[in-house]
């Protein structure tokens, strides 16, 4: 199961480090990696989310060049944070997962705002959401139901036809 983990989380750095800037305009991709840390949480609970966040933010801040720890710590809080909602949920819900990465979009790039406002980096919110956020945002619903799904399946087998 780690080695499945591992793959998935390395070939999502690579899909987004390497393939989703060619075809996205900069600021305006999905974090394919954000929505697997939340379906994660949502789904296997907060002790594993913290640790794929972990390790998907350390990969992301490897391969991204910004500042380092900036994405780890943004994606273990934000599964943390999904995986508090883990037994409150029915798991096989459509609905969960676009909801979920919402509100979860909004709180990582808090997290990252917040962080680099911490760091002494000039933050123009306005701007941010505007240009960065609202396309990306758009594009994580987009992408969120087949990626829950993906994670459903690593997550309890092919139990249900979800």
């Amino acid at each position: 199961m780690t080695l499945l983990w591992t793959v998935l989380l390395l070939g999502a750095v690579a899909l987004q480090a390497v393939i989703l800037p060619i075809i996205f305009t900069p600021g305006t991709k999905p974090d394919i990696i954000l929505i697997i840390v939340v379906a994660c949480g949502l789904l296997a609970g907060r002790e594993r989310a913290i640790g794929i966040g972990f390790f998907a933010g350390l990969l992301q801040d490897f391969a991204s060049g910004n500042i380092f720890g900036l994405n780890t710590l943004s994606k273990m809080a934000t599964g943390y944070a999904a995986g508090l909602a883990e037994r409150k949920i029915f798991k096989e819900s459509v609905v969960l997962p676009v909801l979920a990465i919402i509100i979860a979009t909004f709180f990582n790039s808090a997290i990252m705002q917040a962080l680099l406002f911490v760091l002494g980096y000039k933050v123009e919110i306005a701007a941010m959401l505007k240009n960065q956020l609202l396309p990306s945002l758009a594009f994580n619903i987009l992408f969120c139901i087949p990626v829950h799904r993906l994670i459903y399946r690593l997550t309890f087998g092919d139990r249900s036809q979800f």
